[in-house]
C-alpha cells in the first residue's frame, strides 16, 4: 500500500509490525471516523480524532500525518472528508458574513475575528471592500486596527496567518478572492522568511502540494516589506538585523525557484537581502514614525501601483 506524506512515499508493510499498526490506524480507526462524518454530513477538527483515542494515537502529530496520508491517498482535500484543522489566523474589516451554524459575524466590529474552522461553509459573504490585505504577523494586523486602517484609507479586509498560515487562512484568502475578484497584497517582513510565507499563499507548499489548487490565490501582489525598502527609507539601524547563515540559505533556495527566477523585482529583491547582509522586519517602519506604516508606507505603496 503507497500513500503520500509531505510528496514522499511511505509504504505499509504487512510484515512489520509498526507498519501493521499504522495500517489498523489508518482503516480500522480513522477511516471509520470520516465515514461516520460523511454518512451523517457531520465535521471535526483533527484534534477531535486524537482525542477521541489519545492512547491509540500516542501524539495529535500521528493523526496529522493519517489524515494528510488518507488526503493524498484519495485524492481528495481532507475538509471534503469532512475533517477540519483549527484556525490560528484572524480576519478583520469590511466583511460579515454567516457561519456553518447561521451565526452571523461582523468584522468590522472586532479586533480581528478568528477565522471559522470550516471556511467552506462559510455563506452570504457581504462586503464593500476595494482590497485585501495579507499581513504576516498579528502584532501588526493588531496595530492597524488599532490606527483604525480599515475605514481611514479606503474600506478594505484585513487577514493574517500569524506567520506561516495554516489551511483555513488559506482557504478563507481563496473564497474570498473567488467571491469578490478585488486585489491582494501582502504585507511580509523583509526577510527570506516573509518571501516564503507570501509565496506560500500565492503558489502553495510543497507538504500540500496535492491541495494547492483548493489553496493558492496567483492574484497575491506583494506591498512590502522591500528588502530595497530599509535604504530607500533610510530606516534606522538599530533597527535592522544581521542576517544568518540560515537566512542566506533560505535566500539561495529561493533564488533557484521558477517562478522567483521568472520575476525580476523578486529576484533582484533576494539579492539586495545576500549583498546587504541585513532585515528587517514590518516593524522596523515604526522607527520612522510611529504611524508611518497606515498613514504613509501602505497608501504610497497603493497609490505608486496605480490601485488607489
Amino acid at each position: 500500500m503507497h500513500m503520500m506524506q509531505d510528496a514522499r512515499k511511505t509504504h505499509v508493510r504487512f510484515d512489520s509490525p509498526s507498519s501493521t499498526r499504522k495500517f489498523s490506524l489508518i482503516l480500522k480507526k480513522v477511516l471509520s471516523i470520516m465515514y461516520r462524518l460523511i454518512q451523517m454530513n457531520s465535521f471535526c477538527t483533527k484534534r477531535d480524532i486524537y482525542y477521541q483515542d489519545t492512547v491509540l494515537f500516542n501524539s495529535q502529530s500521528v493523526v496529522d500525518n493519517i489524515v494528510a496520508n488518507i488526503s493524498c491517498m484519495l485524492a481528495i482535500p481532507r475538509w471534503e472528508l469532512h475533517v477540519l484543522a483549527t484556525s490560528k489566523g484572524c480576519v478583520a474589516g469590511d466583511l460579515r458574513f454567516q457561519d456553518t451554524d447561521g451565526n452571523y459575524f461582523d468584522c468590522a466590529a472586532t479586533a480581528g475575528l478568528l477565522i471559522p474552522s470550516h471556511v467552506n461553509g462559510i455563506r452570504n459573504l457581504d462586503s464593500q471592500a476595494k482590497f485585501i490585505l495579507i499581513v504576516e504577523k498579528d502584532a501588526t494586523f493588531q496595530k492597524l486596527i488599532d490606527d483604525d486602517f480599515c475605514h481611514r484609507l479606503h474600506p478594505c479586509i484585513l487577514i493574517t496567518g500569524k506567520g506561516f498560515p495554516d489551511i483555513n487562512t488559506r482557504l478563507l484568502l481563496r473564497k474570498l478572492w473567488e467571491e469578490f475578484a478585488i486585489p491582494i497584497f501582502a504585507l511580509v517582513d523583509a526577510d527570506p522568511h516573509g518571501m516564503e510565507i507570501m509565496a506560500v499563499y500565492r503558489y502553495g507548499s510543497l507538504a500540500l502540494a496535492y491541495e494547492s489548487h483548493h489553496l493558492t490565490v496567483p492574484a497575491v501582489r506583494w506591498l512590502g516589506v522591500f528588502p530595497s525598502d530599509i535604504t530607500r527609507f533610510k530606516i534606522p539601524k538599530n533597527m535592522l538585523i544581521p542576517v544568518t547563515v540560515a537566512d542566506k540559505n533560505k535566500a539561495r533556495e529561493l533564488l533557484v525557484r521558477p517562478y522567483v527566477i521568472s520575476n525580476q523585482i523578486w529576484y533582484h529583491e533576494i539579492q539586495v537581502i545576500l549583498q546587504s547582509g541585513v532585515k528587517a522586519e514590518i516593524q522596523c517602519l515604526t522607527g520612522v514614525s510611529p504611524r508611518f506604516l497606515s498613514d504613509i508606507y501602505i497608501p504610497g505603496k497603493l497609490q505608486q501601483g496605480g490601485w488607489i
